[in-house]
């Protein structure tokens, strides 16, 4: 089975996704510049979230990062190794698992994604290998040589942990951010786990105009009297939208990523703590960019969710293709050509593996511009609990 989002938000003056110049991002759509916020973004922001967390029974997220060493040596420390050999065996193990950085060789080349089941995994593979480890890695000049290549030969140890390890946990994951968004790693594919979650960037569902600048000074309190000025002159890059935005989840994928095929009791409420809380952070949580400046606290105001039996289904980002008229208002506008399109596509391709769509208004003046759709519910507790439902009877009925 397959669900899939579709959320019209609209932000108040803000930046919440930054390019490289520190403005916020766009890109062109229907010929025309629309405001953008980036899929990455919109993740971390979910998968980070205290809303996402708190409907996952066990606890477990996904940490990424390049700091292997800091990650490894409080437990190899706690297991009684010395210093200088957890040094030896983290850097070796890093090599063969993600490679080290050229420059620093306390990081990894890239960042490696990895949920405490794979740190407990990984600790125990190094420990159960620790001796042969520590003796196959060659010195020259007095200075251990870390090579991804000899590393790699069949009956080297730390390729006999890796394969240990790869017996494990590899083509799954116990974190549910890893098995929604999955993780790629390019020196050692087995690890690779094909994402269950698609997260497309927002984008303006109308035009927007050149970005507005703010201009901004700070004070200098113990300026001496007589003087003026500002202590500070600074520049802030910010602009105003309503976002069409949309995501899906192949459930099927997911229990794959989280279990393989045989998913416990413990697992099934897992899996659907996940894809409830990413319901939750899909409407709930915000991204944080300048969020002290702006506070761009701003919910949903229509989201529409489709759950179907088969297919990864539509994306209805070309309801706006033709940029909404700002003159005639912009969420109103909004939800009547999403709704519209919805019409369009249902009658050109039909609705057959549709189990059910049904949708959500926080205005109800909104409901005018909703001609087509019409399983409506009152709030967005309701809304993910139709949703979750609909989820579970297709499991029972599968």
């Amino acid at each position: 089975m397959f669900v899939e989002f579709h959320l019209l938000q609209s932000f108040v003056p803000s930046n919440l996704n930054r390019d490289d110049n520190g403005y916020p991002k766009s890109g062109v759509f229907g010929g025309a510049r629309r405001a953008r916020i980036s899929s990455q973004c919109i993740k971390r922001a979910i998968r980070t979230s205290d809303v996402f967390k708190s409907e996952i029974p066990t606890g477990d997220g996904g940490t990424r990062t390049r700091r292997m060493m800091e990650l490894f040596q409080p437990r190899l420390n706690k297991a009684g190794k010395k210093e200088a050999e957890i040094e030896v065996v983290v850097k070796a193990f890093t090599t063969a698992y993600a490679g080290l950085d050229d420059k620093n060789k306390d990081l990894s080349s890239v960042l490696v994604y990895l949920s405490r089941e794979d740190i407990d995994a990984m600790t125990n593979a190094m420990l159960e290998n620790w001796q042969a480890i520590l003796e196959s890695v060659p010195e020259k000049d007095g200075k251990r040589q870390y090579s991804k290549d000899a590393f790699k030969k069949e009956k080297h140890p730390i390729h006999v942990a890796i394969k240990a390890l790869e017996a494990q946990t590899a083509q799954r994951s116990s974190a549910p951010d890893i098995a929604l968004f999955g993780r790629m790693l390019a020196d050692n594919p087995k690890f690779a786990l094909d994402a269950a979650c698609v997260v497309a960037n927002a984008t303006s569902t109308h035009a927007v105009q050149e970005m507005e600048v703010d201009y901004f000074t700070a004070m200098d309190d113990e300026l001496p009297k007589g003087e003026q000025g500002a202590g500070q002159i600074n520049l802030t890059g910010f602009n105003s939208a309503c976002y069409y935005r949309y995501a899906s989840i192949d459930r099927e994928q997911l229990k794959l990523n989280l279990r393989g095929q045989g998913l416990t009791d413990a697992d099934k409420d897992v899996l659907r703590g996940t894809v409830s809380g990413f319901m939750r952070g899909l409407t709930e949580v915000v991204p944080s960019g300048m969020k002290n400046r702006f506070g761009q606290h701003n919910p949903p105001d229509f989201a529409l969710a489709v759950v179907r039996t088969s297919g990864p289904g539509w994306s209805l980002a070309n309801a706006f293709e033709s940029p909404v008229n700002v003159e005639t208002g912009l969420m109103p506008r909004s939800v009547s050509k999403l709704d519209k399109y919805w019409n369009d596509l249902t009658r050109a391709y039909g609705s057959q593996s549709v189990k059910r769509a049904v949708f959500c208004l926080v205005n109800s003046d909104l409901e005018a511009q909703v001609k087509h759709l019409s399983d409506k519910v009152s709030s967005f507790e309701e809304w993910r609990a139709t949703v979750l439902a609909a989820l579970d009877e297709g499991d029972a009925n599968a």
